[in-house]
């Protein structure tokens, strides 16, 4: 397996569906990064060479993933709890916080907080 932003990567799924695996790269950016690496999208992990691996590697350095991402929302989410405003105070219920319709949908979500109510 290939190692690429502390993350093993399959070896026998295309490139641009085996950088999905990386929290933080969706499939745009996965192109992106394919593009600017000029590394087509159909190949497998396996077959590429150590230099493309060394500039796949290096334009994933250039994006916020894993560690550090995940810490931000964690701090995004926590001052929106912190100064109580409407998102906060959903997430602190832990209901839907996008405008969702809760009267007959989200169960799974409010099936865990039966007695807050």
């Amino acid at each position: 397996m290939v190692r690429i932003a502390g993350v093993n990567v399959p070896d026998d799924k295309f490139v641009s569906i085996s950088l999905l695996n990386i929290y933080g790269i969706g499939i745009s950016r996965s192109k992106l990064i394919c593009n600017l690496s000029n590394v087509s999208y159909f190949i497998k992990v396996k077959d590429l060479s150590d230099k493309d691996l060394k500039l796949i590697r290096n334009n994933v350095s250039n994006f916020k993933l894993e560690g550090d991402l995940r810490r931000d929302v964690k701090l995004n989410i926590k001052r929106l709890v912190d100064i109580s405003c409407y998102r906060g105070i959903r997430h602190k219920k832990k209901l839907p916080v996008r405008g969702q319709r809760t009267k007959t949908n989200a169960k799974t979500c409010k099936k865990f907080i039966k007695n807050i109510f």
